[in-house]
């Protein structure tokens, strides 16, 4: 079976042959091997999750291309070295997420965003409009609108898009460089036995359950500076700043010094899915995001309007 890469985003500044349609830009799959047997049969095989009656009515409706935007039909050959172009679209209707995020700032180059609990950044397995991106992408009516860096889902606080190709990579940049401040707060167990603040440093790496991360020996990858901000009980409020930017780096350094954060459902042990339960917000939110602007040298600075209740 040919091999390819499923579900890329378009990238604003490619030469992209289908249009962003509802605010959801197309994706694309490279074809690595030539095979036999037509379009329509490796697309049910490639992805076996869509019907075969799917495929169809897409392929006839005209909505799967080449890279020169020629319609591909179920006949069509495929051959390594093809790119083809189609729009992502769910078998279900989308469970409306109920909280709104909020536009902080907007320019002619960047959009800040203020990302609500259990919104999704970007499109990803079950979620296609009911993310920020294709949210913001809508309201505003901005076809090249990027992330600039990710939070989890879970995950609440300041989130800095792009919208200008020409000036993307400048941005992007910073966050390469690692010249950007960012701080987080969490509500978590009370760290026993530390002197405030101190840095954390361990080597993390991905585990075998693909969505978590794990802390293993050897030269630490990792490193979160913490400050205690508030104590009630054997909960406390912290003030948290990653140096690095690994996946879900807070989330398990918290966890690993014997403090998860309130209602985390990954670490220390990750439970079953909760679905659309939103009655237990993990309790962390990216506070703040500074930098020095990469294309005018003025500082800038970003806070999150949302905050971390008690329970």
């Amino acid at each position: 079976m040919a091999k390819g890469v499923p579900g890329h985003q378009a990238e604003a500044n490619a030469v992209v042959p289908l249009p962003t349609r509802d605010g959801v830009a197309p994706s694309y799959l490279w074809l690595t091997e030539t095979r036999a047997g037509g379009m329509l049969r490796f697309l049910v095989e490639r992805f076996p999750d869509v019907s075969e009656a799917a495929w169809t009515a897409r392929l006839a409706r005209g909505e799967i291309v080449d890279a020169r935007g020629t319609a591909l039909h179920a006949d069509s050959h495929v051959r390594q070295g093809m790119r083809i172009w189609y729009y992502r679209e769910l078998e279900h209707d989308e469970t409306p997420i109920p909280f709104r995020e909020r536009v902080l700032f907007m320019d002619q180059h960047l959009l800040v965003a203020d990302k609500p609990h259990f919104l999704p950044t970007i499109p990803t397995g079950r979620f296609l409009k009911e993310t920020l991106l294709v949210r913001l992408k809508r309201a505003h009516d901005l076809p090249h609108l990027v992330p600039i860096h990710r939070l989890d889902r879970e995950t609440a606080g300041v989130v800095i898009f792009s919208h200008n190709p020409d000036s993307r990579g400048a941005y992007q940049s910073m966050f390469q460089k690692r010249v950007v401040k960012k701080t987080y707060e969490a509500l978590a167990g009370f760290i026993e036995g530390r002197e405030f603040p101190f840095t954390y440093r361990s080597r993390m790496q991905d585990a075998e359950q693909f969505f978590v991360s794990e802390e293993v020996d050897g030269e630490p990858n990792s490193e979160t500076l913490i400050e205690l901000l508030e104590r009630r009980g054997d909960v406390a409020r912290y003030r948290l700043h990653p140096h690095t930017g690994r996946k879900h780096q807070l989330r398990l350094h918290l966890s690993s010094l014997g403090a998860p954060i309130v209602n985390d459902t990954f670490y220390p042990v990750a439970l079953p899915c909760k679905g659309d339960d939103y009655s237990a917000p993990l309790k962390l939110l990216a506070r703040s995001i500074a930098f020095d602007d990469p294309l005018s040298g003025q500082p800038r600075s970003f806070s999150s309007e949302f905050t971390l209740e008690w329970n």
